[in-house]
């Protein structure tokens, strides 16, 4: 791909990135501007009075922030095109946990208000707030939901359950949205104070109920009635990793692209309600696709077995591992065991000439694709540097045999890479070692495209 040709995706997806920067801080500023403008300053007088206005402000913040943490998993192909879905995941959970707290922050000041400031009648003050104030057995009903998928959210708590589990157990954020919006329009004034602020309550709450029943629901139903997949075949890659290979109608209009993934669901087993995360392993050609599978967690140890014929529903496609985040005419993909799934699919998907396209791919036992990525490094001038071997240390993304450092042995496979965008893949510890070494040996942050495997 020439120069000419790349960055025009990339500057429309930065674009749409500080917009939404701006967005979001626009209208935490409004609520709070709402918030004093309601006497919210004025009532930091006295004490009690002040517990019941800071437990205003926090509960609007929360409240706000709560409903764009749904927007950014809505998967609104404009933020899933600019951000990605690593990074919409963190900045979910950076703003999900910055809601959850706040509205703990809300429950206990406004409570404390209403004791007029006295912790021993906190408790019986909770109780009658909880029993007698309209809606409030709903608030907390939800509040419970939503503590539910903060607490299981956390890395310690993540690293105990199956991924198929905690999708399952995320899924209660959304009652607990909706669990809230009663309480708020029945007890909370500052939601109806004017026209201005009840028409930005309603419209920020109808773009995420709208957001969710599009593009969580509506899309995904159609889509999946339209192309109506079916499995064609199951096959070994070597190393307890096998391909699925599938089929449909109107592939040619399949609305994934190289370098992405998808949530897939096969019909003919148990579990099947619980979408598995797999990237497609091959360019869609208009005719087929696949998938290749790491034989690990229950869903995938299963894949072996998925019988030719089996229905498939799938969700998405997400990522930005893909051709729209280029910048630049050089590329490097780097990716790590079945890691080089996407990043074989876009060293087919991708434009470029001998010498443009370079792949670096760290396996333990034996390469993936050893033959495809022959063909490609013959016929259109793609380098592979096959770097074998078990990790020699947690800190590092190089095999045990390479005796240079990380940043020098990357500059040595590819003299370069200062001057090339760098696409990663790979188990999220090694990705980040990756993204250390490619730093520091000058890749600007804006050309590194990363995809970890982490949930």
């Amino acid at each position: 791909m020439r120069p000419t040709a790349v960055g025009a995706g990339s500057r429309v997806d930065a674009g749409v990135r500080v917009g939404a920067g701006v967005v979001l801080w626009a209208g935490l500023l409004l609520v709070t501007y709402w918030w004093v403008a309601g006497g919210g300053i004025g009532d930091l007088t006295g004490w009690a009075d002040a517990l019941m206005s800071l437990g205003r402000l926090t509960g609007l913040v929360s409240a706000d922030l709560l409903l764009v943490q749904v927007l950014l998993l809505a998967r609104l192909p404009v933020l899933e095109r600019a951000f990605g879905q690593d990074r919409l995941i963190a900045l979910h959970r950076i703003v999900g946990f910055t809601s959850v707290n706040l509205m703990f922050g809300h429950v206990v000041l406004i409570t404390w208000g209403y004791a007029a400031g006295e912790l021993v009648r906190v408790p019986a003050t909770f109780w009658d707030l909880t029993t007698d104030y309209p809606a409030m057995l709903l608030a907390l009903a939800g509040t419970a939901c939503l503590v539910m998928t903060a607490v299981t959210s956390v890395r310690a708590a993540r690293a105990k359950l199956r991924y198929e589990s905690w999708h399952l157990l995320h899924l209660y954020a959304y009652l607990g949205v909706g669990l809230a919006l009663p309480h708020q329009l029945w007890t909370g004034q500052e939601f109806l104070t004017s026209a201005a602020a009840t028409a930005y309550w309603w419209s920020l709450w109808g773009a995420a109920l709208g957001a969710v029943l599009v593009w969580r629901l509506g899309i995904p139903l159609w889509r999946n009635a339209r192309h109506r997949l079916r499995v064609t075949a199951v096959v070994p890659e070597g190393d307890g990793v096998v391909s699925v290979h599938l089929t449909g109608r109107a592939l040619d209009r399949f609305p994934a692209k190289a370098g992405q993934f998808l949530l897939w669901r096969f019909l003919d087993r148990q579990g099947w309600t619980r979408g598995h995360p797999y990237s497609l392993s091959a360019a869609p050609d208009g005719r087929r696709l696949r998938v290749t599978v790491k034989e690990s967690g229950d869903g995938s140890r299963d894949a072996r077995s998925i019988r030719p014929g089996t229905r498939v529903l799938f969700e998405g496609p997400f990522g930005r591992l893909t051709a729209r985040a280029r910048t630049r005419g050089g590329v490097v993909l780097i990716g790590a065991g079945v890691g080089i799934a996407p990043l074989r699919a876009l060293a087919a998907g991708l434009d470029y000439g001998p010498g443009e396209a370079v792949l670096l791919h760290r396996f333990t036992h034996q390469p993936l694709f050893a033959d495809e990525l022959r063909l490609f490094t013959e016929q259109r001038g793609l380098r592979v540097v096959d770097l074998p071997g078990h990790r020699r240390s947690s800190h590092s993304w190089l095999g045990a045999g390479i005796p240079a450092d990380d940043v020098t042995a990357l500059r040595t496979f590819v003299p370069d890479i200062a001057d090339r965008d760098v696409y990663v893949c790979g188990p999220e510890l090694w990705a980040e070692s990756v993204r250390r070494a490619a730093t520091g040996a000058g890749v600007r942050p804006d050309r590194l495209h990363i995809e970890k495997f982490a949930w």
